[in-house]
């Protein structure tokens, strides 16, 4: 029988009443409320990189912050973790102390805050910071857990039987290319891969033609455990420092061609676009709902299996694909939407990847990065992929304009949103993350 453990608390910073003396955290459709309070890394020009946490259209600047001396005790070790060029230190340090430093500065930035004056001048406006990737990423592994999106792939290749019988049964994944991890922002070359043309006897080599996106959530790894020792459902949150957006760049025509039977390669490692704010799972309290299977589905492994899992274990997360095309760009038309989701529609949980992922001696390490896989869910507005919104191509997007799409173009740009919301809570957010397809190398 799966052991208990509580709900996540709601506490103080999760009051929706509160508000900031920076004024822009107090705007209704602002990503970074008070509430919120998110982990990324940046540096302004000239300046090294360093941790901050958004709080409106400013910056707290972490190494300006430990400098000042206004916090003390674990919050105060928390700050001077997060004054590195990455946020590896910070997630070392473990729930506890992300915690303790979200607390303080709670407090520090309400309005009428003893500290408004000492924390001023630790603030940088956003519009003057450059981004850097979160953490130092050892090892990625990318997931598979939308079952929608995994049966309208199957049925595009397989009518009869769509979904593998595995997929009920064990959280999939493959492991990635850390080094092609890029910010958002950053633009990136059409891949080049060998391809084979239906029909012919010989795959050729050039750049691909069937480039598309998918929308997902990452999942950056806080504290680590030993190889050899799982980590139980019971504690598999106590590892998760938060949550980001993730587009994972698919080659499909060279994926098609190389996957089997070793999976994923250069379809794939070419890019992976990452928001850079970090949302942390203590900011996503509000926002848990029950994790369920449909009627008829099987249930979990008992190692893959909690009464905390089941309480609480999924997140309402509302996620969107925004395109913007060149001529969009030229003509100052705003990005079509091609997607809207959630997270809810996950198969699987972040518990579950983690205490899957360790189950047989794997050791995980801060920093360490999941993809939650594409999020796609039941309806086909809700598809996280031009794969399957074009069902494989056959059927083009006809955007705002008359322009249509049934593959990326060069000169594309692709934006994904997150964002949670309901009644009796503040609405947080993710940010942005765009990339951009810039045209391939010769070859």
């Amino acid at each position: 029988m799966p052991l208990a453990m509580p709900m996540p608390a709601l506490n103080e910073t999760h009051d929706p009443a509160l508000r900031s003396w920076v004024a822009s955290a107090n705007i209704a459709s602002t990503d970074f409320p008070i509430q919120n309070l998110p982990f990324a890394v940046f540096r302004r020009q000239g300046e090294g990189a360093r941790g901050g946490v958004a709080i409106g259209d400013a910056i707290v600047d972490l190494g300006a912050l430990a400098r000042a001396g206004i916090l003390e005790g674990l919050a105060a070790q928390a700050a001077a973790a997060g004054a590195h060029d990455s946020l590896n230190a910070l997630m070392a340090l473990g729930a506890p102390a992300w915690s303790a430093l979200r607390l303080a500065l709670s407090r520090a930035l309400r309005a009428g805050a003893a500290q408004q004056s000492a924390l001023s001048d630790c603030l940088i406006a956003q519009r003057e910071a450059v981004f850097e990737l979160p953490a130092r990423v050892g090892d990625y592994t990318d997931f598979y857990t939308s079952i929608h999106h995994a049966t309208n792939i199957g049925r595009q290749f397989r009518p009869d039987n769509p979904l593998l019988p595995n997929y009920r049964w064990v959280p999939i994944g493959y492991h990635g290319r850390s080094s092609s991890l890029v910010i958002s922002g950053e633009a990136f070359r059409r891949p080049v891969g060998q391809t084979m043309v239906p029909g012919a006897g010989v795959p050729v080599l050039g750049p691909c033609r069937r480039l598309d996106i998918e929308l997902e959530l990452g999942i950056f790894i806080g504290p680590g455990n030993p190889l050899g020792e799982p980590i139980p459902m019971t504690e598999a949150e106590t590892h998760v420092f938060g949550l980001c957006l993730l587009n994972d760049w698919s080659a499909r025509d060279i994926q098609s061609w190389e996957y089997q039977p070793l999976g994923p390669f250069l379809g794939k490692n070419f890019a992976t676009t990452l928001s850079p704010w970090v949302v942390t799972l203590e900011a996503l309290a509000p926002f848990r709902l029950p994790f369920a299977r449909d009627e008829g589905e099987p249930q979990p492994l008992a190692y893959l299996d909690s009464v905390a899992n089941r309480a609480h274990g999924a997140f309402d997360i509302e996620l969107q694909v925004l395109l913007r095309t060149p001529t969009m760009r030229d003509t100052g038309a705003p990005a079509a939407s091609i997607c809207r989701t959630s997270y809810r529609h996950a198969y699987w949980t972040v518990a579950q990847m983690v205490a899957h992922h360790t189950v047989g001696g794997c050791n995980l390490r801060p920093g360490d990065l999941f993809g939650s896989g594409t999020l796609s869910g039941p309806a086909l507005e809700q598809a996280a992929a031009l794969i399957e919104l074009t069902e494989g191509g056959k059927r083009p997007l006809v955007l705002p304009g008359g322009e249509t799409r049934s593959w990326l173009e060069d000169g594309d740009s692709v934006v994904l949103r997150g964002w949670c919301e309901r009644a009796g809570a503040a609405r947080i957010g993710f940010g942005e993350c765009e990339g951009t397809v810039l045209p391939a190398r010769a070859c």
